[in-house]
């Protein structure tokens, strides 16, 4: 595959020249003031992008999946209940996280293509009555369905429930790619990497803590030493770490944070959601499905796009790695071979997003799909220039 075609799977991402610069840095004394001038604009930065006053972020060398280590092990202990649903692989690697750590995890199994069910979740927590559970999970957009849950309706069913669980989300690949409202949320932890809407290379879990989550922290009994936000925050006073950082990275995150915040995060929003609808409406074009349900479920972040039945979505996605050097995404878990995904998130524009577009058509085609060639090019160009000339009127 040729470095000069941008890619579509739903990350790592592509990465702007200007954050590749800057994550190529030279060594420094990382316990010297001179880390501090990086790590500290970097972590108010994250802030700004969490919409939290309120919280406190933590940056380890890790991915995702440690961010949700660091959530669990940091305020739980063993065998509290989390209530979660399974609607999809990273739901499903959350759950199970989870019961490898003791925990007691009570499951509400969804169809993969639905989101979130709020409404259940509050029967579920009005009925428990002595306040069992400890955490509620909810995965914001589920990356192997394209499927955006709503945690505004999450944290209602809580407060409808009047119940004290905490609030843990995984947006890993929302935040900073569509609108996380921590503290308007109600929102306990919030995890997110590196390699999506911050634009990075993998390397960075980022996890934002509520003052309840912090005060969770003192009395959780589960093992953590890596991931031990107390002896971070220890760091962090010091203008340091508890061990060796990635400064690189880290230096890369601030000026990260600073290009989101530039554009304007409403813009950075408005701008994910123009180029998701443009492959919307591509695949409306092509006579094709979504895997996500209903329009509101509707991911801005990553289409899962259904194949005739009996057609294997793993040849789409091998064919224009072999014929065009182009990366797609492959489907996961249940929808395994039933599913490609067309990453739409971090570093991207309509324009590059149409190269994504054509190429998918020109392999549909190729594989004998029933695809007009220019069918959903047309559909999305339609769109990109329609938003260009209401973005143009409205300046």
């Amino acid at each position: 595959m040729t470095s000069q075609n941008p890619v579509f799977i739903p990350g790592p991402t592509n990465i702007p020249e200007v954050l590749r610069k800057a994550v190529d840095m030279p060594t420094i004394d990382h316990r010297s003031p001179v880390f501090g001038r990086i790590l500290h604009p970097a972590l108010e930065g994250v802030k700004k992008v969490l919409k939290t006053t309120q919280g406190q972020v933590f940056v380890f060398p890790s991915t995702g999946t440690g961010g949700w280590e660091t959530a669990i092990t940091n305020t739980l202990s063993p065998g509290d209940k989390v209530l979660a649903t399974r609607n999809g692989m990273f739901s499903h690697r959350w759950i199970d996280m989870c019961q490898r750590h003791g925990l007691d995890v009570q499951v509400v199994t969804q169809e993969w293509g639905e989101g979130v069910p709020a409404d259940r979740f509050e029967e579920i927590l009005t009925a428990d009555k002595g306040h069992q559970i400890k955490v509620v999970l909810a995965t914001h957009n589920e990356t192997a369905t394209g499927v955006r849950s709503d945690i505004a309706a999450v944290r209602r069913a809580l407060d409808a429930a009047g119940h004290p669980a905490l609030l843990f989300v995984d947006g890993v690949s929302s935040i900073a790619c569509y609108d996380f409202r921590m503290d308007e949320w109600g929102v306990d932890i919030a995890v997110t990497g590196s390699q999506k809407g911050f634009m990075l290379p993998p390397g960075l879990a980022i996890v934002g803590f509520s003052p309840k989550a912090m005060a969770a922290v003192e009395t959780a009994k589960l093992p953590r030493t890596f991931f031990d936000i107390r002896d971070m925050a220890k760091g962090y006073a010091n203008n340091g770490y508890p061990y060796t950082p990635p400064v690189g990275l880290l230096n890369g995150l601030n000026v990260a944070c600073g290009m989101l915040l530039d554009e304007g995060l409403e813009n950075v929003f408005a701008r994910h959601h123009r180029i998701a609808e443009g492959v919307r409406r591509a695949v409306g074009a092509w006579g094709l499905q979504l895997c996500a349900k209903r329009p509101e479920l509707y991911s801005d972040s990553v289409s899962a796009i259904r194949v005739p039945e009996g057609f294997d979505a793993n040849k789409i996605v091998s064919h224009a790695l072999n014929a065009y050097g182009v990366a797609f995404g492959t489907g996961l878990g249940d929808v395994a071979g039933k599913v490609f995904r067309i990453g739409h998130l971090g570093s991207l524009t309509d324009v590059m997003a149409l190269s994504g577009i054509a190429t998918a058509e020109m392999v549909m085609a190729d594989l004998g799909l029933p695809v007009k060639l220019g069918s959903g090019v047309a559909a999305a160009q339609d769109h990109y220039r329609q938003s260009a000339t209401a973005m143009k009127a409205a300046a």
